[in-house]
């Protein structure tokens, strides 16, 4: 089994943002971390899941996702994502990353977990300091999903 936990952060939402990740297999732990200029906490939640799975190297392990962002957690386990397609995204932000998500995980096996930010999960806090660091200290890259549709 794959363990991955993400975090998003945004100073100022939009603003500065990050995101980061902590990506465990047996006893390999790999992070990974970036940051944009202007963006928000969901597009950075988001963009952190889309940029883990893109990471992996097998499809042939089940992935356990665990994230603090209910907007992204609930929108995957409880099927609005699946309503979203069907209607063409109609009203939807983050299109752009949503389409992304649903290139990227497909043949993957993934369970989605939420966990509650800040309650002293070490992996979680660890996502969370690389993405505030990120977002403070760049290199800041542009989010062009969002800058275009200011």
């Amino acid at each position: 089994m794959i363990v991955i936990h993400t975090d998003g952060s945004a100073l100022g939402n939009p603003g500065p943002g990050g995101y980061g990740i902590v990506l465990r297999f047996g006893d390999k732990v790999k992070e990974l971390s970036a940051g944009f200029r202007n963006t928000t906490n969901n597009r950075m939640e988001l963009l952190a899941i889309i940029v883990a799975i893109k990471s992996l190297k097998t499809k042939k392990y089940p992935v356990h996702i665990y994230s603090d962002s209910k907007y992204v957690v609930d929108s995957i386990t409880k099927g609005w994502l699946s309503n979203w397609v069907k209607k063409g995204f109609k009203g939807k932000k983050n299109v752009d990353l949503w389409k992304q998500y649903l290139e990227v995980s497909q043949g993957y096996d993934l369970k989605f977990h939420w966990v509650k930010g800040h309650a002293g999960n070490p992996d979680n806090e660890r996502c969370d300091q690389l993405a505030v660091f990120k977002a403070e200290n760049g290199p800041h890259a542009i989010d062009e999903g969002f800058e275009k549709n200011i």
